[in-house]
């Protein structure tokens, strides 16, 4: 941590973060911190502490505090903190911080009840920080991961260039920390938004010239919907980053002829191990090698095993997810070529019709080939004799005889697809499908 303080200094008055529109040096920062050093002083090594936050000043203060006091630390993005009640339990939270903008901060008391996990008492054995991430929960109660934070923050000593980038991923996901972290440690900007309209992003792009954009596929395929970057200059734009879901192969060629000076690079990463190094094949290409220094990559039963030393502990409330041997089971299911992994999709995606498995994302790229299509979900509903029937949701751009343009969809997809993978069921939806956290919905 005394790095990251050191490296603060050496950048002095260089903006470290445009937050609401208003910059704030690393000075600035430095100077919060010392106030909350102090603010914060009685919070001993293992406390468990929510930060109810975005990455404020305030925020990214309060944050390196508990960082030097070797707390645990549970980040909640303020904009959800209405569904975050929930994690306060799973967590154990003794204390949490609520950071609604600069002035409005709030420290809460928990009454905390629990026997400590024993997770935890492993962690606090060690004298280092901690870290709680959630899963999304989309299938269910979220799964609470405990890292060594120290671990995660190791990579952070090497220095990489830093481009002015906003940061879209959220506060509580290990991809807005990670974003947040590289740019701080390397002396950069980071530009945060106060919402993720395709519009309102790209007038940010243009104002600060915004170097970097990671984000999702499903908010790339927004921009393209809005036409919202024919409003505003994207040319200061070097790199778009994205993950967090497959990307469309029709999407993906879209934006490599839309924006050719710009690089498209896939990334790869989970709330399990932290973010990995990735390199795409070539701008226009799905293939990606992923890994690098301290990961190690396998596929068994053509799954994407991964190996870290910076892999979470385990589950705070479910059962470990590794193998004997070490191996983190990501539940991705790959194809393989050399040194370089398609992602196919997540194991518990795949559609099983009659013993054949189908990828949604499969039939989602044929589908989306068709001129009137915005977007798809593909999806399996229960069927009594083959196990399952594929299903589609389309969303259209103006289609006035929509029950012939269904039967199109059917001639298409027959022609692109094995039988088994063409959709039986196939539904007209008037909305694109995201999710607040701008991922595709698939429930």
């Amino acid at each position: 941590m005394s790095n990251f303080l050191a490296d603060f200094k050496l950048f002095g008055n260089n903006i470290a973060v445009i937050y609401c529109g208003t910059g704030f040096s690393y000075n600035y920062i430095l100077e919060r911190i010392t106030f909350w050093r102090d603010k914060l002083n009685y919070i001993q090594a293992g406390t468990i502490v929510g930060i109810e936050g975005d990455f404020s000043p305030e925020s990214i203060a309060i944050l390196f505090v508990l960082l030097e006091q070797n707390a645990i630390i549970v980040p909640l993005d303020i904009n959800y903190k209405n569904k975050n009640e929930s994690k306060y339990d799973i967590a154990q939270l003794e204390i949490l911080i609520r950071i609604n903008g600069e002035k409005n901060i709030n420290l809460i008391t928990k009454d905390n009840k629990y026997d400590q996990n024993e997770l935890y008492k492993l962690l606090i054995n060690k004298n280092v920080p901690g870290l709680v991430l959630f899963t999304s929960g989309s299938s269910g109660e979220p799964k609470a991961a405990l890292h060594d934070f120290s671990k995660l923050l190791d990579k952070f000593n090497v220095k990489r260039k830093a481009l002015k980038t906003i940061n879209f991923l959220l506060f509580d996901h290990w991809g807005g920390l990670n974003t947040l972290f590289h740019i701080l440690s390397n002396g950069g900007t980071v530009v945060t938004l106060e919402n993720r309209n395709p519009v309102y992003v790209c007038s940010l792009i243009e104002k600060y010239k915004v170097e970097l954009l990671p984000t999702s596929p499903t908010f790339l395929n927004m921009l393209l919907l809005s036409r919202a970057y024919e409003k505003h200059k994207l040319d200061s734009l070097k790199i778009i980053s994205y993950g967090a879901e497959p990307m469309p192969e029709s999407l993906l060629n879209h934006l490599n002829k839309l924006f050719p000076n710009i690089k498209l690079q896939q990334t790869y990463g989970l709330i399990e191990l932290g973010v990995m190094r990735s390199k795409s094949e070539n701008n226009g290409s799905l293939w990606v090698k992923i890994g690098g220094e301290g990961f190690q990559t396998r596929v068994v039963d053509n799954m994407l095993q991964v190996k870290s030393d910076s892999a979470m502990i385990g589950y705070l409330n479910a059962k470990s997810p590794f193998t004997e041997d070490g191996w983190f089971i990501t539940g991705d299911t790959v194809e393989e070529k050399g040194e370089y992994f398609k992602i196919l999709g997540r194991k518990s995606e795949i559609i099983n019709v009659g013993g054949e498995k189908v990828f949604p994302q499969e039939v989602e790229n044929v589908i989306l080939l068709m001129d009137s299509v915005l977007d798809v979900v593909v999806y399996g509903e229960k069927h009594p004799f083959t196990g399952n029937i594929v299903c589609a949701k389309v969303y259209l751009d103006n289609v006035a005889e929509k029950s012939s343009y269904i039967k199109q969809i059917k001639i298409h997809c027959k022609e692109k697809l094995a039988l088994y993978k063409v959709p039986i069921k196939i539904s007209i939806v008037d909305e694109p499908f995201f999710s607040d956290r701008y991922k595709k919905k698939r429930k």
